[in-house]
């Protein structure tokens, strides 16, 4: 009996109609205007067999959509920890004796790591097109929020910035060229996982594909009690509520998780595993001020 997560709430004004229309249907014994429809469950029978071919072809196809998304997120964590592990283990200072050298080098190594963190949360807002959050404001420079807040592709900034960086360590030999191609390679990672996630965001599922779904759900659910009246008399409105909530919960939910970057509870939780980097980064940074996972939002109370 659970309504978070569940796609009974989204579906529930279109399932009542379709129950209401039923109960008519079948109160009048399937006559409109005193004329007979006569329909048998033939063509229901080859027609909802095409139609649930139909719905788990689009669901698998929205589906994949879906775990790509998840998988792309997968890779970006792990191509940040990677980066952060390789900021930290490969520039070194010329010469150790040099106090300042070493502070530069370290606050560098900082820059590094607290622009890899920001990225996370900057391809998170891009994705859902937020505004950018405290969360970014505290890790940055404040000239940088300032100049990257206007752009509409931030999180590419923000790489080019990081990419900079390894090009000041390399020309102050503080990094090898071969570490360097090593450090490029996790940027890499994460700018691929960065246009995977825009491919997705920026291609939706061709909607004549989806409208010609909707409709033919929505026919093939009203004319149903036509069908069955005169075969399972009251208890049509029962099978009627039984298919339609099959058929319009599987279009929704195909609705739902073909952008999985939203907020609704079946979408991506990109808060959460924005946050996981940070926390994970943080912790392989030494640091102990780390910043709590928030808390799921209830959808139910929206």
């Amino acid at each position: 009996m659970l309504l978070r997560g569940s796609i009974l709430p989204n579906i529930w004004r279109k399932l009542a109609v379709t129950i209401v229309m039923a109960i008519v249907v079948t109160l009048m014994h399937g006559a409109l205007y005193h004329v007979k429809i006569r329909l048998t469950t033939i063509p229901f029978t080859l027609m909802g067999l095409a139609l649930a071919i139909f719905l788990g072809f689009r669901n698998s196809a929205s589906y994949e959509r879906y775990w790509e998304g998840r998988r792309l997120w997968g890779s970006l964590g792990t191509a940040s920890r990677n980066l952060l592990r390789q900021v930290y283990a490969y520039p070194q200072a010329s010469s150790s004796d040099c106090p300042q050298e070493q502070a530069q080098l370290s606050q560098l190594r900082k820059n590094m790591a607290y622009a890899a963190i920001a990225f996370a949360h900057a391809l998170r807002h891009q994705l859902r097109e937020e505004r950018w959050g405290e969360e970014i404001a505290r890790l940055l420079p404040a000239e940088r929020v300032h100049d990257w807040q206007r752009l509409q592709h931030p999180a590419a900034a923000i790489l080019q910035a990081i990419g900079s960086d390894i090009g000041r360590a390399l020309a102050r030999g503080w990094l090898a060229a071969p570490l360097a191609q090593e450090m490029d390679r996790s940027l890499s990672q994460m700018s691929e996982a960065l246009g995977g996630c825009e491919r997705i965001k920026n291609t939706p599922i061709p909607f004549s594909y989806s409208v010609l779904l909707h409709r033919t759900v929505y026919v093939y659910c009203y004319l149903l009690p036509f069908g069955l009246v005169d075969s399972i008399g009251l208890l049509t409105p029962v099978v009627v509520g039984v298919v339609a909530y099959t058929f319009f919960g599987l279009d929704a939910i195909g609705d739902e998780i073909e952008e999985p970057f939203g907020f609704t509870p079946n979408d991506l939780p990109l808060t959460a595993l924005s946050y996981g980097i940070e926390i994970s980064a943080r912790e392989m940074m030494g640091e102990m001020d780390i910043p709590a996972m928030p808390p799921p939002v209830d959808y139910c109370l929206q």
